[in-house]
């Protein structure tokens, strides 16, 4: 079993939605960076990140901040978050990302999952975020 610790970022601080509200929001550290940090000194042997500002806008708001982190550990960062195009995949792979993480594009665009799967490979992978029983989209 793989445990995989996850980084919620939005507006670039470390965050919890209580039950995906934006309204209900607990801030957990300013710097992302250093809260990825702890878990590599805990023992985490790769790293999830969510771009929720992109989940919300439908773009990767916080390339820059991703890149960032995933060239600093020596684990894979695993990000998901408003990737909804070839373009955004690229963005985030070039990021130094191993893995992307696509949710609502998967719903919306199935043939660009089967593209980007055959181009990528492993570094794609889909995600089902659910909320009471039925599979949730756009953040």
């Amino acid at each position: 079993m793989e445990i995989i610790p996850a980084i919620d970022i939005r507006d670039g601080r470390c965050v919890r939605l209580f039950q995906g509200d934006f309204a209900q929001e607990t801030i957990y550290g300013d710097s992302p960076l250093h809260v990825a940090q702890g878990w590599l000194d805990q023992g985490a042997t790769r790293l999830h990140l969510v771009d929720l500002d992109g989940a919300r806008s439908g773009s990767p708001v916080h390339a820059e901040l991703i890149g960032t982190i995933a060239k600093a550990l020596p684990i894979p960062v695993q990000v998901g978050g408003g990737i909804r195009t070839e373009a955004d995949i690229e963005l985030m792979l070039s990021q130094g990302v191993a893995r992307v993480i696509l949710g609502t594009a998967a719903v919306r665009d199935p043939a660009l999952v089967e593209r980007m799967a055959k181009r990528f490979g492993d570094a794609v992978i889909v995600g089902v975020d659910a909320r009471d029983g039925l599979v949730a989209t756009a953040g």
